[in-house]
């Protein structure tokens, strides 16, 4: 499976606290086990808030620059900090898309909705204004998801990859991701988990943790090389050999609550949304500005 839209999934938000190494792994570990529960459609209903009060992931479209951003309160387009809704109203907490066209996602039905709760796989050929069912439903919520050259893999207590959408199977590794990323063009996917980042070569079914992986909640691929990512404090890192070593890049962020990136003309471009909007920085990490604030929708 291929596809040229880089996309991300959410780690969940956390208070802005100092955390120890106990701290930070049992916040994984907890970020990780979150899809396992199973709750009714009225409990996750989207309320009326901020469209970026809630992010649960993001990607970027090659081919037109637009930032596109999976919500609570559904799928959304950034533009020149113009912000525009597209399709209904689900919550989506899983958010990936392959070179088609085709977008999916996972999470639970919006008000009106006719999709089961969960959700599980869906899939959108209309840039988001629809979406039908693929597989798991009532079945999986995939907090954590990404698609690699592999195929689709997501994490609902359980780590599954499918080939086609429709078809699963367990990796042979069951590690506990908060957070999955991965390329169109690769098998390399990324799990940030509470032992640090771990890496696999074959699109998730074996995975191994390199020496001094830091523990990030959240990673993006720019390209084959380049990965990104957010420590529990903040810190903004990258990674130039494609998860093997991390370094940080001098900036920070408030909150993250999900990550992609993109080249640029030089320079590494990365997004995070974060409890004030998304933040942008253009030179690879070093610095970040405000390119919409929570509320501009």
């Amino acid at each position: 499976m291929t596809q040229h839209l880089i996309s991300a999934t959410k780690a969940h938000r956390y208070p802005r606290m100092a955390l120890g190494a106990a701290g930070v792994a049992g916040l994984l570990l907890v970020t990780a086990c979150a899809p396992q529960e199973n709750q009714n459609a009225s409990d996750e209903s989207p309320v009326q808030e901020s469209s970026f009060a809630h992010v649960h992931g993001m990607a970027v479209d090659p081919e037109t620059d637009q930032l596109l951003v999976a919500t609570h309160n559904g799928l959304f387009t950034v533009e020149e900090g113009t912000v525009e809704q597209v399709g209904p109203v689900n919550d989506l907490m899983g958010f990936a898309a392959d070179s088609e066209g085709r977008y999916y996602a996972s999470g639970h039905p919006g008000p009106g909705s006719d999709l089961p709760n969960p959700v599980g796989l869906i899939e959108s050929n209309d840039g988001g204004k629809t979406w039908q069912e693929l597989s798991r439903q009532g079945e999986s919520d995939f907090h954590a998801m990404a698609v690699s050259e592999e195929g689709v893999i997501g994490f609902d207590g359980t780590l599954r990859i499918s080939v086609n959408g429709q078809e699963w199977t367990e990796a042979g590794d069951q590690i506990q991701p908060a957070n999955l990323a991965a390329l169109p063009d690769s098998p390399v996917v990324l799990a940030t988990t509470q032992e640090g980042v771990q890496r696999s070569e074959d699109g998730g079914y074996t995975w191994t943790l390199p020496k001094d992986a830091p523990v990030l909640l959240m990673t993006a691929f720019a390209d084959a090389d380049t990965a990104v990512g957010v420590a529990p404090d903040g810190e903004v890192h990258i990674s130039r050999d494609a998860g093997l070593s991390w370094e940080a890049t001098g900036g920070t962020v408030t909150e993250p609550g999900a990550i992609t990136a993109a080249p640029g003309d030089e320079d590494v471009r990365i997004w995070i949304a974060t409890a004030e909007g998304v933040e942008f920085s253009d030179d690879s990490g070093a610095s970040f500005s405000t390119l919409v604030e929570a509320g501009e929708n």
